[in-house]
């Protein structure tokens, strides 16, 4: 009788997920990632030279950083041991770490691969610095989140960053050409169906073999179109996270599309942060800003035009009044464009901290004391509405500081009309301070 805690026979028995069953044997099975397993990337150059370092895999999720540290340790005869930041503490890395000290004295190296490795705090990360430095073990790390932002300068220090890439389309027909002779029949859809398959794994290989396993338990009497594909399976949920980098990469995105004047772009990737779920008030302030960073005074009717669709959307809610921000975003990428005032602000502001101590010149000062008009607050101050062409010329700067020229207007828009202006009254300062 068989034993009721054999865990072995019990796993045969188990069907094997596909996704599984498909894991490479060795790095020359690997599909996709050519910058770093190719004929003269990083990994392939440390393979070959016999001097593998540790690395930090960064990428989304389902393009191999897990397959690739197995790969890893199988080519450099290195024992596997794989955590989860997720799980994992202080408690279970001492064991780890131990363990990986006895293994070495045996002469066996330990590769230990460290999932979500950017959920580890910060005194976490250091444990591992002195395992690494004295080669007890050899780390790779996979996280999904910017390294620069979620791991030590320390760590980053001694690991190579690798970045791994979404599955092309190309890629993800690969891979469903593989589960086809694994499985011995082809999927039962047509050409627009099966591409429309691999554009729902979203460049991710695990998800679509999950979404294949699906497709071939259905039972049909003839390939698919899109129409039936569509009703039997879902969408995969778009990868974003609000406050990740998928945020920030797309909100870049829309923001340089907007400020290069890409009307199609901007609505493009407007699209996407809504079907994403991101907050519409979030993109109004952010559309807002937009104007008055890269438009400014070149069109002084951008800010008014977001205003307005920002108090659109709030009165309309979504999805209607998602339409008037997206009006607005059209505005402003056909607007023209001026940073003059965003860069004098920030010239000023940087002046401002350099002189902060400096008072203003006493002749701007109001004197409502007799005390303050001995000390000379107001005298000699020229009220310019009775001066010739309503502009005295006066200097209001601190009496300590040279006269600075922060607004610098282009050629461009409304811009035209204020530098014209900027320089006549530049002109007149100057005849009247001779």
């Amino acid at each position: 009788m068989a034993d009721l805690f054999d865990t072995d026979t019990a796993a045969d028995s188990v069907p094997r997920p596909l996704a599984d069953r498909l894991r490479p044997q060795s790095v020359s099975e690997v599909i996709g990632q050519s910058q770093v397993i190719g004929p003269d990337a990083p990994l392939t150059v440390m393979l070959k030279a016999g001097s593998l370092g540790s690395v930090i895999f960064w990428g989304p999720p389902g393009v191999g950083k897990t397959t690739l540290a197995r790969l890893l340790a199988d080519e450099t005869d290195l024992h596997f041991v794989q955590i989860s930041a997720i799980f994992s503490g202080v408690p279970e890395l001492r064991k780890v770490f131990e363990a990986a000290k006895l293994r070495r004295k045996s002469g066996q190296g330990t590769l230990l691969f460290v999932d979500e490795i950017h959920r580890f705090n910060k005194a976490q990360q250091d444990g591992f610095l002195p395992h690494m430095e004295d080669g007890t073990i050899l780390l790779v790390g996979a996280t999904t989140e910017n390294p620069s932002f979620e791991l030590n300068a320390a760590l980053l220090s001694r690991a190579q960053v690798l970045v791994l890439e979404r599955l092309a389309l190309s890629d993800l027909e690969r891979l469903a050409q593989r589960a086809e002779v694994e499985l011995g029949r082809s999927l039962p859809l047509d050409g627009a169906a099966r591409e429309n398959l691999l554009e729902m794994a979203d460049g991710d290989g695990r998800a679509l073999l999950n979404l294949i396993e699906q497709v071939m338990a259905w039972t049909v009497d003839a390939p698919l179109n899109s129409a039936a594909l569509a009703q039997r399976l879902m969408k995969r949920a778009v990868h974003y996270d609000k406050s990740g980098d998928s945020h920030y990469n797309l909100i870049s995105a829309l923001h340089k599309s907007v400020r290069g004047s890409d009307p199609d772009a901007a609505l493009y990737w407007f699209a996407r942060m809504l079907d994403a779920g991101e907050d519409p008030r979030y993109l109004a302030r952010r559309i807002t800003r937009m104007a008055v960073e890269d438009i400014g005074l070149a069109d002084p009717q951008a800010q008014a035009m977001c205003l307005q669709g920002w108090d659109t959307f709030e009165r309309l809610g979504s999805p209607e009044g998602e339409l008037a921000l997206a009006q607005a975003l059209v505005y402003l990428a056909l607007a023209p464009k001026s940073n003059a005032t965003y860069v004098a602000y920030k010239a000023a502001r940087s002046a401002a901290k350099k002189t902060g101590s400096l008072a203003p010149p006493k002749h701007i000062l109001n004197a409502p004391t007799q005390l303050m008009k001995d000390q000379g607050y107001g005298s000699g101050y020229a009220y310019d509405h009775d001066a010739e062409d309503g502009f005295s010329g006066q200097d209001y700067f601190p009496e300590d500081m040279d006269r600075a020229a922060f607004y610098a207007p282009v050629e461009r828009g409304f811009e035209r009309d204020l530098k014209k202006r900027v320089d006549y009254f530049a002109k007149l300062r100057s005849k009247r301070q001779t």
